[in-house]
């Protein structure tokens, strides 16, 4: 099955377009959404947690003490990237779980924040950056989440920049206020089916060739 990473800087709607792709019937996989599910899930990802940031990451019912585990990796880069090694495999391996329960889909998307820092885009065919100026992001980011251009700013120095990105991106939607983000996707998605048979033509001759 194809797979294509969906990626974005802050406030740059990869949301917004991974939901577009969905109204298309292309499943997506939210990536930060299910880190949050594989701390509390997955064993392996919560006995390291434990041994590496102490038993009172988690309560007695097995919740997650967020705040716990806030307070040692914020402003802490060594320990914030000691958690971010912890938690990606496990997103890929629920990931991988994911797609191979797909059967009905062209190709599936999986929409990750640091696609690119985790080297999660190496798991999948292509890679998808969405675009837009550093100006409407932050103002995007400001009305949303009712924080201040600081906050924006400090989040946005945690990422990659959108110069680095487009250097590792297939392909790239701008969203930038004046083109139609909807006529992108439809030209990527037809792209993308095209791929998908290409692919899938491939592994059958593969298969009746053995």
């Amino acid at each position: 099955m194809l797979k294509i990473g969906l990626t974005g800087n802050i406030g740059s709607g990869k949301t917004t377009v991974a939901k577009v792709f969905e109204l298309l019937g292309i499943p997506v996989f939210y990536a930060d959404d299910e880190a949050k599910k594989v701390m509390v899930t997955d064993t392996i990802l919560i006995d390291a947690l434990k041994q590496t940031f102490g038993p009172a990451s988690y309560f007695d019912d097995g919740s997650l003490n967020r705040k716990h585990i806030a307070g040692i990796v914020f402003n802490n880069e060594a320990e914030l990237k000691k958690l971010n090694a912890l938690v990606h495999p496990a997103t890929f391996r629920a990931f991988d779980n994911w797609a191979s329960n797909i059967h009905s889909a062209p190709y599936v998307i999986k929409e990750a924040a640091l696609l690119f820092e985790s080297d999660s885009y190496k798991m999948c065919d292509r890679s998808l950056l969405v675009s837009a100026p550093l100006k409407n992001r932050i103002a995007r980011v400001i009305q949303r989440d009712h924080i201040s251009r600081t906050e924006v700013e400090s989040r946005e120095a945690r990422q990659f920049t959108e110069e680095k990105k487009k250097e590792l991106a297939n392909d790239v939607i701008i969203n930038d206020d004046r083109q139609l983000v909807i006529t992108q996707v439809l030209a990527l998605h037809q792209q993308y089916l095209a791929l998908a048979a290409d692919k899938e033509s491939g592994i059958k001759s593969q298969e009746s060739s053995k």
